[in-house]
């Protein structure tokens, strides 16, 4: 007999859990919906080819590919053999799996854009909530199967949308009671002109992934980094000076202008950061930072980029990212459609949450009342009153047997129940109750018709 177990990176979830994560959930959605964005869902698994090259060569690595239906026939086996010496050389074969776990939301929402932007009305405005899945190594908060939260309009160039974005994470965290964190934005055309400030054998993506985990490794070993890529001392150098630069938004802003101003996409990176910060300028309690050593190290993005970070007192990093890609349907075959989208990383909101103790406390209740089992008769009556309770939107339950009294206290306290009511011959006689406030340890008896009104005031 095997022992109960689940794979390493994934969770259950308790009744608690669920009830803490579904906060969260509900005060993101409603932020979605008060600024006009729909549902979507898609599948759990995509094609193979749908996901692959678009996360960056690490990225890649990381998806759960999923084998393919027949393996183990006869008729199969060659082909098996041959995918899997394919596999083990590091290449892909449709001969041993052809689909895959989704990576993330925006890919497959792409895809399905791509599918679909004919019947779609433009620019297209969706949110997503729906778990995916990384090959990872699990640490605290990061884990093999998690929840993503999107939100993406595609179908417009308005810098208009990176605003909305930009206050979509602020009213959410506010909400949430997260008004420590911190929100940083970069530009992609500010490192791509950093690549061409390099030189012609620089590659954006190599600088990018390289800048991408200097919180991680430091300055230090991103510089070997780049040696081991081929760059000379010159490049590092001029990468060198780039990610030193500091001070406010303004005083970066005028250095980044004075390293890189005179290469065009710099200028209009710098222009839609300007752009974006004068917008929200005004916003009580928005704290922006640009900050030029943000990469985000995959392919798509082209524009501004976005990421959001736990506040100081919580070691947890990263809790939300996105930025602009404007033409990730041209993947699929549908040019021309521009895209900017955000994330939110719920997995890592709980922990924090839960380490701020920011969740409100009457979120642990379920059953509002439990009604004790008293005997055949009363449980009959009590049933009739729990129905009529219910049917006024009050949770409630009757204890299943007819047994000891500090069983059924035992159990209402186990489940943070917080009245239980007992009605046994007599209170049926005279149709009253008594009612006990377990948290308070208050005790009263009153009219059954009077205690729908006590339960709910």
């Amino acid at each position: 007999m095997s022992k109960a177990s689940i794979p390493q990176g994934t969770r259950d979830f308790d009744a608690t859990t669920v009830r803490k994560r579904q906060y969260i959930l509900n005060m993101i959605r409603g932020v979605f919906e008060r600024y006009g964005f729909a549902p979507l869902e898609t599948p759990a698994m995509e094609n193979l080819d749908t996901l692959m090259g678009k996360y960056g060569e690490e990225g890649d690595k990381l998806i759960f590919k999923i084998l393919n239906n027949g393996l183990n026939d006869p008729k199969n086996e060659a082909k098996a053999r041959n995918g899997f010496a394919k596999v083990m050389e590091g290449k892909n074969s449709s001969d041993l799996t052809e689909r895959a776990l989704k990576y993330d939301l925006t890919i497959p929402f792409a895809r399905y854009v791509a599918m679909n932007h004919g019947q779609l009305a433009f620019p297209f405005r969706r949110y997503q909530v729906q778990p995916v899945w990384r090959a990872d190594r699990p640490q605290k908060g990061r884990y093999r199967e998690f929840t993503q939260c999107d939100a993406d309009v595609v179908g417009s160039t308005a810098l208009l949308n990176e605003v909305e974005l930009t206050l979509i994470y602020h009213e959410a965290f506010t909400r949430l009671g997260l008004t420590g964190y911190d929100l940083s934005l970069n530009n992609r055309k500010i490192l791509s002109a950093l690549a061409t400030r390099c030189g012609e054998n620089a590659d954006m993506m190599t600088i990018t992934i390289a800048i991408d985990k200097l919180d991680k490794i430091g300055l230090e070993k991103v510089t070997a980094a780049l040696e081991q890529s081929g760059l000379s001392a010159q490049q590092i150098g001029i990468i060198s000076q780039y990610l030193q630069i500091g001070g406010d938004n303004n005083s970066k802003l005028a250095q980044v202008k004075d390293l890189l101003g005179d290469i065009e996409e710099a200028q209009q990176g710098i222009a839609e950061l300007a752009y974006v910060l004068e917008a929200t300028r005004d916003t009580p309690g928005l704290h922006l930072t640009v900050d030029f050593t943000l990469a985000r190290g995959l392919n798509y993005y082209t524009g501004i980029i976005f990421e959001a970070k736990a506040p100081a007192s919580v070691k947890m990093g990263s809790i939300g990212g996105g930025g602009r890609y404007d033409d990730l349907t041209g993947l699929f075959g549908v040019p021309g459609i521009p895209g900017v989208g955000i994330s939110f990383g719920i997995d890592r909101i709980y922990d924090v949450l839960e380490e701020m103790q920011l969740f409100p406390e009457n979120l642990q209740t379920g059953t509002q009342v439990l009604f004790f089992n008293m005997g055949d008769a009363e449980s009959r009556f009590a049933f009739t009153t729990l129905r009529q309770l219910r049917g006024m939107g009050i949770a409630g339950e009757l204890y299943h047997e007819n047994t000891k009294l500090d069983k059924q206290f035992r159990y209402a306290e186990k489940k943070h129940i917080p009245y239980v009511v007992i009605i046994g011959s007599r209170e049926m006689e005279s149709s009253t109750c008594v009612v006990k406030n377990l948290k308070k340890g208050v005790q009263e008896t009153m009219a059954i018709t009077d205690l729908g009104q006590y339960l709910t005031k």
